[in-house]
């Protein structure tokens, strides 16, 4: 098997074309790649700002039991629980306001 492997003259012959139509294709592949890239980067900023534009605020109220006693015609406190609220403000990042870059761009000084 390996001596019929050996002489066989069936093969791939690496030519011109072959290396001109190899290099387009890897080039029309980068550029493929990059568009999904930025699309990729597009719809993770659009979930992004979806989260950001969520009212986090909550609020719940408290309560109170009492017990009563039958014999006494009393009341008394069992338990309490307070309420709390929180207020959502608006953060600096939300809706895709900052940035990343906090600088603008300068030139170099001398070395």
């Amino acid at each position: 098997m390996l001596r019929n492997f050996w002489n066989d003259e069936n093969g791939f012959i690496v030519s011109a074309e072959l290396t001109l139509i190899a290099t387009v294709c890897v080039i029309g592949l980068i550029a493929g790649l990059v568009e999904v890239q930025w699309a990729m980067v597009g719809e993770l900023n659009d979930v992004s700002d979806a989260i950001g534009s969520l009212n986090q605020s909550y609020q719940f109220a408290g309560f109170t039991a009492t017990k009563t006693y039958q014999c006494t015609s009393g009341t008394q406190l069992k338990s309490r629980v307070a309420g709390s609220t929180f207020h959502d403000t608006v953060d600096e990042c939300d809706n895709n306001q900052c940035t990343l870059g906090c600088d603008a761009p300068m030139p170099e000084g001398y070395k």
